[in-house]
């Protein structure tokens, strides 16, 4: 069995600054409320490798991982995937940015597999990260057309 996620939200800013303010993956602890850091460790052409790290949970543990990303600013679109997969058999990411009547629909989808030895199951971990993705993008959205209403003044 495997996961999937399919996520969106409607942010009332111009496309350029939702692509620019959301594809800064060195400025997304800023953005994103669960990241401590995002560090850069290479960059070639539209791809870049970073790692992420989480805030300490309950137990004090700080999660991190590298992932590798390659923006499409043509078509909009950006593919990522987990290069260090720790709990995951595999991670692979899909976010999508369209312009509609009111904004910018932006989407993300998480395809993805737990090992055997991970603490939680496919359909665990689907759950949460669809509550995450909702309780981020949410953030995000409120982040970004705040920034695109100062922008604009």
């Amino acid at each position: 069995m495997a996961g999937h996620t399919d996520n969106a939200i409607l942010i009332d800013a111009p496309l350029e600054t939702v692509w620019e303010l959301t594809n800064d993956v060195a400025n997304w602890p800023s953005l994103f409320s669960e990241y401590a850091s995002a560090d850069i460790l290479a960059r070639e052409g539209d791809t870049v490798r970073f790692r992420l790290a989480l805030h300490p949970d309950e137990n004090g543990t700080v999660w991190s991982w590298v992932s590798e990303r390659t923006a499409d600013a043509a078509s909009r679109t950006v593919r990522a995937h987990r290069v260090e997969t720790g709990v995951f058999k595999y991670m692979s990411l899909f976010w999508e940015y369209t312009e509609v009547p009111g904004g910018v629909r932006m989407r993300w989808v998480q395809d993805f597999e737990m090992k055997p030895q991970a603490p939680i199951d496919d359909e665990a971990m689907t759950n949460r990260l669809n509550t995450n993705s909702a309780g981020q993008m949410a953030l995000i959205k409120q982040k970004v057309e705040a920034a695109a209403l100062a922008a604009a003044s």
